[in-house]
Order: structure tokens, then sequence, then C-alpha cells
């Protein structure tokens, strides 16, 4: 799947499409709608379930949204060719972020690649000169397999210890081989994008990357009800320098991208079925520069249901459920440049993330100052729900 803009609708769809249960929300003429689509059609189903939060609390989502009927508000392939700032039409409506009032997480360090490369932004102090002469010193230090240890098992406390010992433990081996995972708010609820909308990276950045990784979609009672695509846009320099700047790498403008649609769990995709997924990641740059990398959900450490109690339970309750992001163990180490300054974004970028049971999410990237301001917040969403009588 070629990264094409705006993308075709045929790439958002899973390949199995016709059998799925998929929701999204558009921006129509009077407001935010809750979609479903049906034979290439969005389906407006915002009289029966006013918000995603309200559908993930059913007992049984899908078998709802089967049941829905609602107007026809024309078809996807259309709708997403209007999505694009530069390209809508006001009679048109254009895609959103298919999540509403859920907080947004994100757990972090889950692969053991991925893992790697945070300790090595941490050695490097930020600095992309620096990457491959700590890769190799990292490489000769560790000489284990990480991936076969267990996280907060007895094995790796040993290894902690011996890390401990030589200097060369990590805040970053702590969360992705302690018994605790780091899990930390990406975004705040309404403010992420969906599929054809641009996403952000800090203008003063220099060293950043996309993070292809599945979403979760986690009710109030900690149960998940369905799985997207999601783009967890990291700053390496900025976190590199310090791990308290995790806000500012992480959490910008457009930063946060989820989509294109939600896969509500049922007999045909469920919690099995997103832990044997590869998920796809492509990168085509205006300079002809390509990329293409993937992530299988089976190398992952932490199970997405460990993840899950981690994140929620007597400790922690989200009374509108939340999302996850479950981490990446993409590592961008091929260089685009000159050789040894590894991978970075530049202005223009289309970014693709795929699997074939959840379709494909695609970006454009721009510095965070110059994608669309995030300006529809939850006051302003219960204020058009009110108006069109759906409160």
């Amino acid at each position: 799947m070629t990264p094409t803009w705006p993308p075709a609708a045929d790439t958002l769809l899973p390949a199995d499409h016709d059998r799925a249960v998929l929701v999204g929300r558009v921006m129509g003429a009077e407001g935010p709608c809750v979609v479903t689509v049906r034979g290439g059609r969005l389906i407006d189903i915002t009289a029966r379930v006013a918000t995603v939060r309200d559908l993930a609390e059913y007992d049984d989502p899908a078998a709802f949204v089967r049941d829905c009927a609602g107007p026809d508000l024309g078809s996807l392939a259309e709708i997403a060719a209007c999505t694009p700032a530069e390209s809508r039409r006001p009679e048109i409506p254009r895609l959103l972020s298919p999540i509403d009032l859920q907080p947004i997480k994100a757990a972090g360090v889950t692969f053991v690649v991925s893992l790697m490369e945070r300790v090595i932004e941490e050695r490097c102090r930020g600095d992309a000169t620096l990457a491959d002469r700590v890769r190799e010193q990292i490489t000769e230090h560790v000489g284990t397999d990480l991936a076969a240890l267990e996280p907060g098992s007895a094995e790796t406390a040993r290894l902690k210890e011996l890390l401990v010992a030589e200097g060369w433990w990590s805040q970053y081996l702590e969360v992705g081989l302690g018994p605790d995972a780091e899990i930390f708010t990406k975004s705040a609820p309404l403010a992420s994008v969906g599929t054809a909308t641009d996403i952000g990276v800090h203008p003063r950045s220099t060293w950043n990357n996309p993070e292809p990784e599945v979403v979760l979609l986690i009710s109030s009672a900690g149960r998940a009800v369905g799985a997207c695509l999601g783009n967890d846009v990291n700053l390496r320099d900025f976190e590199g320098r310090s791990a308290l700047l995790l806000t500012a790498a992480k959490d910008n403008n457009a930063s946060a991208a989820v989509g294109p649609f939600i896969r509500l769990f049922d007999n045909t995709f469920d919690l099995d079925a997103v832990r044997k997924l590869t998920v796809t990641l492509r990168v085509r740059g205006t300079d002809g520069f390509t990329l293409r990398a993937e992530s299988s959900m089976a190398e992952i450490s932490r199970d997405p249901e460990d993840l899950i109690r981690q994140l929620m339970g007597r400790h922690h309750q989200y009374p509108d459920g939340v999302v996850l992001f479950l981490g990446t163990m993409f590592a961008p180490v091929q260089d685009r440049a000159e050789p040894g300054l590894g991978f970075t974004h530049h202005i223009d970028d289309l970014v693709t993330i795929s699997a074939p049971a959840l379709g494909g999410l695609t970006n454009r990237v721009r510095t965070s100052d110059n994608c669309e301001p995030w300006q529809f917040g939850t006051a302003d969403l219960f204020r058009s729900l009110a108006l069109r009588g759906f409160l």
C-alpha cells in the first residue's frame, strides 16, 4: 500500500470489510456524527448512540451497531477525498478520529527493539550523531537476547543487578523489563486526528519518527471492545535529552493519529486476533525517500490484557473508558541523509500504517504549529449534541 494523498477509500478499509463492524466519526454541517460503514457508504447512527464512549459501554457493541439504522451521509470515497484541509467542501462531511471522550493513553517500550532505541536516545542525550556508536556499545555490554526475558521475572532481576553494577542500567530497561509497564498520557480527549489529515512534529525537533501501533478501545469496566491503528508521533531528540520531557516529546498539536475506523470485537475479530496482527509502516517523502517496516504483535513483551490491568482497576478508574496505544517495535535506524544520522521526518512525508484486519491510516507530516489548531473540545461536543436533540 504505497501512500497517496488523499488516501483512496479502498486503502482505509480492512480486507474483509464486508463482514467487519466498523465505527468512526465525521464532522458534518451541524456537528460531529458517529458513523458505521456499509457497502462503502457512511451511515449516521448518532440518533441511536451519541458518542463512541457510550457505544463502548454496551454489552455487545458490535451487535448494537449491526441493528442501527440512520441517514446515509455519502460515499466513503467522496468523504475521504474531501477530508484534507485544502480539499474540503462545506456540504461534504470530513473524517475525524474515531474516538471522542476517552482519555488517550500509551504504553511505552513494550517491544525489545524499540526498548533498545530508547536506551540509545538516553545515552546520546538526544544527539542523533552518536546513535551508531552507542548502539554498538549496548550490544557489547548487554550481550543477551532481551526478547527471551519475561518482564518482572527473576532472570530479569538478575540482569538488572549485573547492569547496575556495570553502570549500564537505564530507566527504559526498568520499564521494559521490570514489573511495572510505562503507561503515559498521550493526548487529551478529542485532541487526536484521524486519517487524511496532517500530523504534527514540534517545530524545534530535528530527530523524530512515526510510531505505528495498535490502539484498543476499552470500556469503563476495563473490557477491550475494539481496535484500530495509531501513530504515536515521537520526538527522539526531546525525550533523549530528558525523560522529563516526555510530554513535550509526545503531546503536541496533531501528534496523535487514530483510525481510520474502530473495528468492534465480534466472532470475526477479537483480542486474540489483535495478538496475531502484523502492522506495516510505509513512509514516502517528496525527496524520493521511502521506508517500509513491520511490527508483529506476536513479539510484544507484555500481553494487552496485562497492560489494561496496569492501566486501570481499583487503583485507577476511567468513567468514560479509555483508549490505549499498545506500543511499537519500529526502530528507525535507516539513514535518510548523512550516514549515521538515521531517520527523521521531512515536511510533507506521507505516512501509512496498515494491517489487513484494520485497514490503513494515512497522514501527512507538518510542524505542529502549521497543523490545524485544536479548537473543538468537550464543551463544544455537548453543545452540538444538545442542539441536535441527541442528549
